[in-house]
């Protein structure tokens, strides 16, 4: 169907789950990444090299025809020579680079009038230490922070030793109702079709996604206003591919953005069951320029992450799948991580039900039923 040859940055858990999608329409696909990458035993073609490197990444993308990404760490340089030889980089090249860089992002969304907590760009911890009336305020690394690594809580001057000693952003808390999230996608022609909005709940501990729950509870304004300001913010950067754009709604009904990331994403993993088109068939379709498909949901669902346990790191081994199994609307998806470590996302299970009670019921009974630890 699709001739083009194309290549993904990183064989992580959303490469997996987009080679899953490629498999339907016999796309050629590539993956680069480290030998250990839940991709390399899958991939069709697995290319050994580190995604920051300019020159594995440039011989990677030079017999390619399209090149994307599933990890934002990636060697830009090398995406911005290859898209001017003529290679077809999403998402592009310079949109990677900004997000790469919490300050930038942000200042971007202040340029454009995108509503967003107020925000002061700091040096280092010193220059941090000068913002006490900011406080309450969350300390954001400006790179390299992922999974809620690279973020503080400072609440007080006593905190500011926790602040990071590198350039970063004080990030007025927000006091917000709950945490969404909207994945859109645009394609070249300038198509652009936005997901439901999903409610997001954090590991308290690990600040990271424990459960998602699809369609968020919320009103319809809320709603209308959370899709629309998805959107501007995609047609704003221009981007082709995914944007997955995180929220908060606010105790007084506002819509704020949090952080965007320009690719699947763990807020939409619940789309292979539970909508008509996945997210990740939606990045396919809007990287090859074709009509983007229909997002509907056809059921309700939650999404639990798999997280590996506390106390356990070593090879991986999983308690509870024959229950789960054995229960109707639970469909578990492993990422193929050899070893398990506390809070490594080991996989996710999405579950569905018409009735929403039962939904939240059984993604807890999920939670607790289904452990990634190491043999005893």
């Amino acid at each position: 169907m699709i001739q083009q040859k194309i290549g993904i940055l990183g064989g992580g858990q959303l490469g997996l789950m987009l080679l899953q999608a490629a498999i339907d329409w016999n796309l050629d696909v590539s993956v680069l990444d480290t030998p250990d990458a839940p991709c390399a035993p899958i991939a069709p073609a697995f290319v050994e090299g580190s995604l920051q490197d300019y020159d594995a990444v440039y011989a990677f993308g030079k017999p390619l025809d399209i090149i994307t990404i599933e990890i934002e760490k990636v060697n830009v340089d090398a995406l911005e020579a290859l898209q001017n030889e003529g290679k077809k980089v999403f998402p592009q090249p310079h949109l990677i680079r900004l997000i790469q860089d919490k300050r930038l992002q942000k200042q971007f969304y202040r340029d454009h009038g995108l509503p967003t907590a107020d925000f002061i760009l700091t040096d280092d911890r010193a220059d941090t230490a000068r913002y006490a009336d900011f406080l309450p305020a969350f300390h954001k690394l400006g790179r390299d922070g992922y999974d809620g690594k690279g973020v503080q809580r400072l609440v007080s001057p006593a905190d500011f030793d926790k602040a990071f000693d590198a350039p970063g952003l004080l990030e007025q808390a927000v006091d917000f109702d709950k945490e969404l999230a909207v994945i859109v996608a645009r394609n070249e022609r300038g198509e652009v079709s936005t997901f439901p909005t999903v409610e997001m709940v954090f590991h308290p501990e690990a600040n990271l996604v424990e459960f998602l729950f699809a369609p968020a509870e919320i009103s319809q304004e809320a709603d209308q206003q959370a899709k629309a300001l998805a959107k501007r913010t995609a047609e704003a950067l221009g981007i082709v591919g995914l944007l997955a754009v995180e929220l908060f709604l606010t105790k007084d009904g506002q819509v704020l953005i949090n952080e965007v990331a320009p690719r699947p994403h763990n807020s939409g993993h619940q789309t292979i069951r539970a909508n008509l088109t996945s997210q990740y068939e939606q990045h396919w379709r809007a990287i090859l320029n074709l009509p983007l498909g229909d997002t509907t949901l056809h059921t309700p669902a939650a999404m639990v992450n798999l997280l590996g346990e506390a106390g356990h790191t070593g090879p991986a081994h999983y308690e509870g799948m024959e229950a789960l199994l054995a229960t109707s609307g639970v469909f578990p998806f492993l990422y193929g991580k050899k070893i398990t470590k506390p809070f490594r996302k080991m996989g996710h299970i999405t579950v569905t039900d018409n009735n929403l009670e039962a939904l939240k019921k059984k993604a807890l009974w999920v939670k607790e039923t289904l452990k990634a630890v190491t043999k005893a």
